[in-house]
């Protein structure tokens, strides 16, 4: 698939970006990564990874002068596990103001279930029909690493159960959310960025 103008990777050095760019290359599609605002509003569909604290994530938005473009991004933008959770309006992470694309609030993950970090696979329930879920099925399985979730709300389209439901897919307007890492999730995963690439504002 040839895009005429690449998918870009915000690097805040809170992610393991090699992963990301190979899913989307075994897609065919060159990324551009880049921490440059500058650069990345530029892109017809940005990515926003993560892994770590909300505090950490914040505070290298903030740094590179990206939360600003970020807020105001209006082309296709897919935040990853915890790129995910800073679209939402806070974390109770550290109590973290987060650029607020959504109005959810990420709690932590309770303990009576298992483990947290909640780390592996887990099911993906459908809540509603999205184009980014084209050619998902109820119950296919997504690769999750995460202590922090968002509850289902509007915005949801994909529900995950680890001691309490919460959102694996959120959608609104141009923005989108994988609580899961879809880069690791396999043919699952893959049909994700496949769906997102086509995405339209």
């Amino acid at each position: 698939m040839t895009l005429t103008s690449p998918v870009m990777i915000a690097d805040t050095g809170c992610a393991n970006l090699a992963s990301v760019r190979f899913a989307f290359a075994r897609l065919g599609v060159t990324t551009v990564t880049s921490a440059k605002p500058e650069v990345l509003q530029k892109a017809d569909r940005l990515v926003l990874p993560g892994v770590g604290s909300a505090n950490a994530g914040m505070a290298a938005l903030n740094k590179y002068g990206l939360a600003e473009m970020l807020e105001n991004y209006e082309r296709p933008l897919l935040g990853i596990c915890l790129g995910m959770q800073l679209l939402l309006k806070m974390s109770k992470e550290g109590d973290t103001p987060c650029l607020g694309r959504f109005d959810g609030i990420a709690e932590a993950l309770p303990p009576r279930a298992g483990p947290v970090p909640h780390m592996g696979w887990n099911t993906l329930g459908i809540a509603k029909k999205n184009a980014l879920l084209k050619g998902i099925n109820d119950g296919d399985y997504a690769y999750f690493v995460h202590s922090y979730a968002v509850k289902p709300d509007a915005n949801t389209i994909a529900v995950t159960n680890y001691g309490m439901a919460f959102s694996s897919i959120i959608h609104r307007d141009n923005i989108y959310g994988c609580q899961f890492h879809p880069e690791r999730s396999g043919s699952v995963g893959a049909r994700i960025l496949q769906n997102f690439l086509g995405a339209r504002p």
